[in-house]
């Protein structure tokens, strides 16, 4: 056996106390005192406090503090360099060992120094409970105890080290550790069965490690996505997934990053930026979620060509697009009525501006428009509100010339707009005034 160089490290102490322990004077020749004699070694060298947080081999060496899982895998560690067959027991919030011997099954509890076969140590109830919380679990209670293999047990500090990288926000030192307990509880190979066949034994008590190793790949994923780094997160995507596939989810992420990154190209009016993104992430991304994102793009340069209308030649390039952008898929029929709707009142809205003020024109754009592409609600609305304030123009160039004592041409004026609007009961009551003053 070669001991690593450097002295220090926990598989040096490792080798160092284990050869320790093998040539003392007092290493028994007896399988089960050998059992327990470990148990006796360990808090002689070793295990110093009980803490229940301390799941870590390493950290046992560098100050001696240990819990009932990284007590059990140090004691495991000893048994099979003494040649002890050994398996781990696991209850609902405990962990200890059972050593097998001589077709005899033996309890060791390694969270106290007198619990090797606790059933038959007072010593050890009278200290166990009051140091660790935890009640001893006899052979009997086989409903509330479950044999475990030696790397599940080891795999328990994985988990547990995982469990505190995360809630510490380090998703990414997360990772290999999720590979190494898969790799550890599928054997040498990643080769993933099916899920809940973890090497044939005890799935329901692990999280299934194909799922759990996909949840922390998607984790660390998630704190990119959180940090605005969306490229980084597709550079993840490319390296992990095609070693750890999983298309459903993958995809669903790359379409996360995507749309997150357009969209804040969007926000920061980068249209073209949010266009080539798209673009050049295509071969990555699936039809539907491509045409769902460049539905989003398209919408949003169509708005803002909308809004930039200041003539009537503006707004007919942008129905053009519109229409184009509806018969060739890319904007569904809804939303193609939305956007006509939008840019028909912009472009009636820019034809009847100051100083201007054509109402003609903008009613004469908007009949057009309902007569080429159907009308709406809005449509019809705005429709009316020009008429009322082409009526309303009528009538302010009749009061003018009327209080000027022109009275022919108010008259005149006013019948034209009677004969376009001969219900305007404003111009209605004007001409009561023309017909009163003239004694008709």
């Amino acid at each position: 056996m070669q001991i690593p160089a450097d002295a220090n490290s926990p598989l040096a102490r490792i080798y160092t106390n284990a050869a320790l322990l093998t040539s003392s004077s007092g290493y028994p020749d007896d399988e089960k005192e050998r059992a327990e004699y470990i148990l006796t070694f360990l808090y002689a060298n070793i295990l110093r406090t009980y803490s229940s947080i301390q799941t870590r081999i390493d950290t046992i060496f560098t100050n001696g503090r240990y819990n009932c899982v990284s007590s059990a895998v140090l004691y495991m560690i000893f048994c099979e360099y003494a040649q002890i067959n050994t398996s781990g027991v696991i209850t609902r919030d405990h962990t200890f060992v059972t050593a097998h011997i001589n077709e005899e099954d033996i309890d060791i509890e390694t969270t106290n120094r007198y619990g090797f076969d606790p059933g038959n140590r007072r010593e050890f109830h009278d200290q166990f409970g009051r140091l660790t919380g935890f009640a001893y679990v006899p052979a009997r209670n086989y409903r509330d105890r479950q044999t475990i293999s030696k790397l599940e047990l080891i795999s328990i500090i994985l988990n547990n080290r995982i469990s505190e990288l995360e809630n510490n926000g380090r998703w990414a030192d997360a990772v290999p550790l999720a590979i190494d307990r898969a790799a550890l509880l599928y054997g040498s190979s990643l080769n993933m069965p099916e899920a809940g066949e973890v090497n044939g034994t005890h799935a329901n008590l692990f999280p299934d490690p194909r799922i759990d190793l996909m949840d922390r790949l998607f984790n660390y994923g998630a704190s990119l996505l959180r940090a605005n780094r969306e490229e980084d997160c597709l550079l993840w995507a490319a390296a992990a997934s095609s070693v750890y596939p999983d298309e459903e989810r993958w995809q669903e992420f790359i379409y996360t990053s995507v749309n997150n990154r357009i969209a804040r190209f969007l926000r920061d009016r980068r249209l073209t930026d949010a266009k080539n993104f798209l673009e050049n992430n295509k071969n990555i991304i699936n039809e539907e979620n491509y045409a769902q994102l460049d539905s989003v793009i398209i919408d949003t340069d169509l708005l803002e060509r909308a809004n930039r209308i200041t003539g009537i030649s503006d707004g007919e390039a942008v129905i053009s697009a519109v229409l184009q952008a509806r018969n060739s898929g890319r904007i569904n029929t809804q939303r193609t009525a939305e956007i006509l709707t939008f840019a028909i009142q912009k472009t009636a809205s820019a034809l009847s501006a100051a100083p201007a003020r054509d109402w003609r024109a903008a009613i004469t754009f908007i009949e057009n428009s309902i007569s080429s592409y159907g009308t709406n609600r809005e449509l019809e609305q705005s429709l009316q509100s020009y008429k009322s304030n082409l009526a309303a123009d009528y009538h302010n160039r009749f009061a003018a010339e009327w209080n000027r004592r022109n009275f022919d041409e108010a008259e005149r004026i006013l019948n034209e707009g009677l004969a376009e609007f001969p219900a305007n009961r404003q111009l209605l009551s004007d001409r009561e005034i023309v017909d009163r003053q003239r004694g008709r």
